[in-house]
């Protein structure tokens, strides 16, 4: 259970309201994730723009994907790897790919490992990328708008993994038949 306040529309803060309203109408419910968020109007804000702006990147459908479940699996988070395998299944992405990705496989493509490696490298180095790994990247067909389009992505799922693990939010039941523990 949750350890912050789950809002709904009636109970958010003014500010969060349209947002709730915006998402209820959208999927029928009030995700969990945003009704912990909705405590921070500012926040929520931030989370669901930052959201909007990096699906209008130059990444595709498997590539957000595989920056978002590389974040959220290296970060081991408990909802949103669920919530982002189900979206991935929403935006018609190979679920070789979501498997991998859940599982810490290897990428069926090299460019899509390429993006996972350079995800990773940004993540777990803090973005000290080593001349290399940048070197590796390019050479896969990518360019520094993707590296900076990773930092986009990444700052994104700080923000929900971080908030699911502080708030301890649960798996809301759209989500459940994708559950994960990390191996």
């Amino acid at each position: 259970m949750s350890k912050f306040t789950l809002h709904t529309v009636e109970t958010a803060p003014a500010e969060s309201k349209a947002i709730l309203e915006g998402a209820q109408k959208q999927m029928g419910v009030v995700p969990g994730l945003f009704s912990v968020m909705a405590e921070s109007p500012q926040l929520l804000k931030a989370y669901t723009q930052l959201h909007q702006l990096f699906t209008e990147t130059s990444f595709d459908a498997e590539e957000l994907t595989v920056v978002w479940q590389t974040i959220n699996v290296e970060h081991e988070c408990h909802y949103c790897v669920p919530a982002h395998t189900a979206i991935a299944h929403s935006m018609n992405v190979d679920v070789a790919i979501t498997e991998a990705l859940r599982n810490e496989e290897t990428l069926p493509t090299e460019k899509l490992q390429a993006l996972k490696d350079m995800t990773l490298s940004v993540v777990r180095n803090r973005g000290n990328v080593s001349e290399s790994d940048l070197s590796a990247f390019v050479a896969t067909g990518y360019g520094h708008q993707q590296v900076l389009e990773i930092i986009l992505g990444l700052s994104q799922k700080v923000i929900s993994n971080y908030v699911n693990h502080i708030a301890e939010t649960d798996v809301d039941p759209m989500f459940q038949d994708f559950a994960w523990t990390k191996k």
